[in-house]
């Protein structure tokens, strides 16, 4: 063990804001759990929380194998995996798995082994590599729109594209931070205005071609403008489209200003998605606002020291990867919050190290340990430099 602390690089206060934001975890998750293990188990709630843990377990040796890494090697690897991932995005859509008649192709069996894989996660954080790698490349360069088309925004365009039918909330936030890396990294704004025309008229020629054809894209497409069009106007009288929100929003307000206390929520029976995508709730209703503030703080805490590791970077590369794969984090759980006190549509999105499944958590822990690894990478350049200015002091601990 601790041969394993001895090890551990980078940024200490990141670590830090991952390793509470986990081990808070397992209270929420084990209290909302309970409504799972009754409507799909035996009652027995020890079983939620040794798999969460599990997948914490493997999310942590996730962010210590990467972390120990030289970050530039991403940079190689996101040209190997981008290719992989678009295979594994058409396979996962060509399932045509369906839920309520719906496009509901979010998730990949691995073979032999039984476990289901959320492929849209890993395109996301690959797809982040994949662009931060390239606007390095072109950063001290005067590039025209037609040359970044092939190596840019035709993979942007197929992650998206391939993840859209199935999930619109995820494929929106995976262009969404691509732009606001592209901006971040210098690329010319008027050639983004034009990519986002370009967007919005594909979505709308996607919708227009899924309305009119008969099947699960169909009903989706249904399923998207229910929800846009209940929370725009405000109307309470489709039950259904509100049960979510509304129960959601009952549980916030009952956790006042410091809660009904931990695993005494009871709307955690009530309240489907309550130990994943509503779990903000549940954490409100236990905790109260001082729960929920505390919370918003670690996150932005998170940010805040992901920007510092990107501020810090020895390379332009280190710098938009930093900002490329973490950023999303951080944006992904403002959205979760924003859904559950209805600031926003309900989209579907974890709160990322706190709600529950696998997959969610190990990309998140992907994502962290490439920030870690640009952030050892300093850490070695100060040592290096602090050594080449006291060699005495190496030679002492030779000796």
């Amino acid at each position: 063990m601790n041969a394993i602390f001895k090890n551990i690089k980078g940024d200490k206060a990141l670590w830090a804001v991952v390793a509470l934001l986990a081990l808070f975890s397992f209270l929420p998750v084990y209290s909302a759990s309970s409504n799972l293990a009754y409507l799909y188990g035996d009652g027995n709630t020890l079983k939620f929380l040794i798999k969460h843990a599990s997948h914490l377990f493997l999310g942590f040796a996730i962010i210590y194998g990467v972390h120990r890494m030289p970050y530039h090697y991403f940079r190689g690897l996101s040209i190997i995996m981008i290719p992989i991932v678009l295979i594994f995005l058409a396979y996962t859509l060509a399932q045509g798995t369906t839920i309520g008649g719906a496009n509901a192709s979010r998730w990949m069996r691995i073979p032999f082994v039984g476990i289901k894989f959320q492929t849209s996660t890993l395109a996301s954080v690959v797809l982040m590599i994949y662009v931060a790698r390239y606007l390095s490349r072109i950063k001290e360069k005067v590039v025209t729109f037609k040359e970044t088309i092939l190596p840019l925004w035709v993979p942007v365009f197929l992650v998206v594209g391939l993840i859209l039918p199935a999930n619109f909330s995820t494929s929106a936030m995976i262009f969404s931070m691509v732009l606001m890396l592209c901006f971040l990294g210098g690329y010319p704004w008027k050639y983004l205005l034009g990519i986002v025309g370009v967007g919005i008229a594909g979505l709308l020629l996607f919708i227009v071609v899924g309305r009119v054809i008969p099947g699960p894209i169909q009903v989706k497409i249904q399923t998207w403008e229910n929800r846009v069009s209940n929370y725009w106007s405000g109307d309470k009288s489709n039950k259904e489209a509100n049960y979510q929100i509304e129960r959601a929003k009952i549980a916030i307000a009952s956790g006042g200003v410091v809660g009904v206390g931990a695993g005494k929520s009871v709307m955690k029976n009530l309240l489907p998605q309550s130990s994943s995508d509503f779990i903000y709730a549940i954490i409100v209703e236990e905790y109260g606002l001082i729960g929920a503030l505390s919370l918003l703080f670690l996150y932005l805490l998170l940010l805040f020291r992901i920007v510092i590791v990107a501020h810090k970077a020895d390379t332009i590369f280190g710098k938009l990867l930093a900002i490329g794969v973490g950023l999303p984090i951080v944006f992904q759980a403002l959205i979760n919050m924003a859904v559950a006190v209805e600031l926003f549509p309900v989209t579907g999105q974890t709160l990322p190290l706190i709600s529950s499944g696998g997959t969610s958590i190990w990309m998140t822990c992907l994502a962290i340990g490439i920030v870690l690894s640009v952030s050892k990478k300093r850490e070695e350049i100060l040592e290096q430099q602090e050594k080449d200015e006291n060699p005495l002091a190496v030679l002492s601990e030779a000796l």
